[in-house]
């Protein structure tokens, strides 16, 4: 039983792993998406922070859906990776990301006892600017140039890191994969003085 969740977890990992093999995405344009605002409710999730280049991150990803295995944790959605600073403003090996499986709350009996940079949190729930990036864009930095211009003109301030959460049954290139990329904000008006 434990080498079938190791094999499902692997072909999960396998399938978000492409996401992060592109170091530089050219920029050329692709069809505009749609923004929109939606409430993402609370959810549990386990997390390890990674430094270093994206071409990269495909081991502590595994690593972490094994520690997921290990400690009888299912996921329950997709791959999200966290973007912690921006990749313009610093070197690639000292890129910050937080890499997270939603998992249920039972997994907070675990907070703290998981290993460095490794840890189980709660959520609260939010409002997120949200965009979906189809299969055939690549735009990757004009994708994120287009969400936070579009954040300010509607009269919301970004509260978070952004976010991107790859669907299930990924291609090999990120040009084919499908994701939504999510900013936790909050309308201006409504941020105490």
């Amino acid at each position: 039983m434990l080498r079938k969740t190791k094999v499902l977890l692997l072909l999960l990992l396998a399938a978000s792993l492409i996401a992060v093999s592109v170091v530089e995405i050219s920029a050329q344009s692709a069809e505009s998406p749609e923004i929109t605002i939606r409430k993402v409710e609370a959810q549990t999730m386990l997390y390890t922070v990674y430094r270093g280049s994206y071409e990269k991150i495909g081991q502590t990803i595994s690593d972490l859906y094994a520690l997921a295995g290990k400690n009888k944790l299912t996921p329950c959605g997709p791959l999200t990776l966290v973007y912690l600073n921006n990749p313009k403003t610093s070197t690639m090996e000292h890129c910050l990301t937080e890499i997270r499986i939603q998992v249920s709350q039972e997994a907070n009996s675990l907070a703290g006892k998981l290993g460095p940079m490794t840890d189980v949190k709660t959520l609260n729930s939010m409002d997120v600017a949200i965009m979906t990036k189809s299969v055939g864009q690549y735009d990757y930095a004009g994708l994120f140039e287009k969400i936070y211009s579009w954040i300010v003109k509607s009269g919301y301030r970004p509260v978070d890191s952004p976010c991107e959460v790859f669907s299930a049954g990924q291609q090999q290139n990120y040009e084919q994969m499908k994701s939504e990329i999510m900013i936790p904000i909050v309308k201006v008006s409504s941020i105490k003085q």
